[in-house]
């Protein structure tokens, strides 16, 4: 697995946003860094042209002009097991260039945090939530972890969820294992919506409606 550095993935405007977003949120955030970050999965070690080409195709964007910020390091990736359009496209490309290979390219973002002296555990949970969307994307400290993007999983049985039993409790309780992020709203109309039909909800088919919604 490669690691290459990429641009700013935050303009300034956007990384004052954050910045004040964050410390709305009680995060005693004093500087903030986004980088794109590419990972890439290969067969084998790249000669040294085939490198040159790679990291010649991941150039793009402003150039990183701010020094670095030190502090707590979190990776934003796409989630686990799916594939995100932009690596599609981009490993489309390193493979019409020639660039046999290259199995996958994957763009992280890796946020860097200037908290002080606060313990970052404390705030991981109200960063977490305005750094990522928990739908498409999860959170890891380390590019290692990120490596868990490249895994192949067998397909998962459906799972059932049963609300005609347990009603609206049993519905928030696949919303926050799955990570859905269903308003409540939503969650009333599933609700009644499949104790109209008589039937319970597969996982799949809630998450089909909640990403369906998070696009909207």
């Amino acid at each position: 697995m490669l690691i290459l550095r990429g641009s700013p993935a935050l303009s300034p405007f956007r990384l004052q946003k954050l910045q004040r977003d964050l410390a709305g949120a009680g995060v005693p955030v004093r500087a903030a860094g986004a980088e794109f970050v590419h990972v890439v999965e290969t067969d084998g070690d790249l000669g040294k042209g085939d490198r040159a080409v790679l990291e010649q195709l991941l150039t793009y964007g402003p150039r990183r002009e701010a020094g670095p910020v030190e502090g707590l390091e979190l990776v934003v990736a796409p989630r686990p097991g799916t594939l995100s359009p932009w690596s599609s496209k981009a490993t489309d490309i390193a493979r019409n260039c020639g660039l046999r290979g290259i199995r996958r390219i994957e763009r992280v973002v890796r946020f860097t945090l200037d908290l002080g002296d606060a313990d970052p555990a404390v705030h991981l949970p109200a960063i977490h939530a305005r750094i990522h969307d928990r739908m498409t994307q999860a959170v890891f400290d380390a590019y290692e972890a990120a490596a868990g993007l490249f895994r192949k999983e067998e397909p998962r049985p459906l799972r059932t969820i049963p609300v005609l039993s347990g009603g609206r409790a049993a519905l928030e309780a696949a919303d926050l294992e799955l990570g859905l992020a269903l308003a409540k709203d939503e969650i009333e109309y599933l609700v009644r919506s499949f104790e109209a039909l008589g039937r319970d909800p597969h996982d799949i088919e809630l998450m089909m409606f909640a990403q369906a919604n998070s696009e909207h």
